[in-house]
């Protein structure tokens, strides 16, 4: 396993707007990853349930803190589909392309 692209987790935090309201801000973690083929059995069983996984992202399962988008090398947002952990250290991340980017 070779991580040997990067990968940046967009998470959500939220900041005082001043007013008594809380206002969502994006916050940005770039990590390490390796690029997998979402399998033909993930990809057709997702289908049925009208979800379009397109990438499966490997990376150290401490770095992954619930986010659900990415933003890939090539620029492009993915939606994280699913979390799944393979053992103790290395989490797969199934993604879809995010809405309005193409």
């Amino acid at each position: 396993m070779s991580y040997d692209h990067e990968l940046t987790l967009i998470g959500t935090r939220y900041e005082d707007d001043g007013y008594g309201g809380q206002t969502p801000v994006e916050t940005e973690t770039a990590v390490l990853c390796e690029e997998l083929s979402v399998g033909r059995s993930e990809f057709y069983s997702a289908a049925q349930t009208g979800l379009r996984p397109d990438i499966l992202f490997r990376i150290h399962r401490f770095e992954y803190a619930d986010q659900r988008l990415v933003r890939y090398e090539d620029g492009v947002r993915y939606r994280v589909l699913r979390a799944y952990a393979t053992g103790t250290e290395e989490i797969e991340l199934t993604c879809e392309r995010a809405e309005g980017d193409g």
